[in-house]
C-alpha cells in the first residue's frame, strides 16, 4: 500500500518538459514581431541560463493553473506569461539581447552581475 491518501496524487504533465512545452505551445501561440530591435528571441534559448529558468518557471506555472478551469488560464497569462516574455523578449536589456531571431545565439555580450565575497 502506497503512503499517500488516494486521489491526492500529483497530475501528469501535458508537456513532457520544457523543451516541448516551449517549441509545441509557447512558440506556437506566441506571435510577435521578433525584429532584434523593438523585440527579440534566441533560437537556442536553453543557452541562457536566465531564460531557462523563467521558460521552466512558465512551464510549471502552466502546469499547475490548467488545472483550474476558471481563472487558470488568465491568470499564467496576467501574472505568469506577460511580465516574463517582457523581460525575456526585450531587446535593449534581456537575456537574447545580443541574440538574432533570425541569426540565432550570440556569445553572452554581458558579464554576470558582480557579487562579493561572503563575510567570514
Amino acid at each position: 500500500m502506497s503512503g499517500t491518501a488516494e486521489g491526492s496524487e500529483e497530475p501528469e504533465f501535458y508537456f513532457a518538459d520544457v523543451f516541448v512545452f516551449v517549441s509545441d505551445y509557447l512558440a506556437q501561440m506566441i506571435r510577435r514581431r521578433v525584429n532584434g530591435s523593438s523585440a527579440t528571441w534566441c533560437p537556442r534559448w536553453w543557452e541562457h541560463p536566465e531564460a531557462g529558468a523563467r521558460l521552466s518557471a512558465l512551464w510549471l506555472a502552466w502546469e499547475h493553473l490548467r488545472q483550474d478551469p476558471a481563472l487558470g488560464m488568465s491568470t499564467w497569462w496576467l501574472h505568469h506569461a506577460d511580465p516574463h516574455l517582457r523581460v525575456l523578449m526585450d531587446a535593449d536589456s534581456g537575456p537574447f539581447a545580443a541574440c538574432s531571431p533570425k541569426d540565432g545565439h550570440t556569445a553572452y555580450p554581458f558579464d554576470p552581475l558582480p557579487v562579493d565575497p561572503r563575510p567570514e
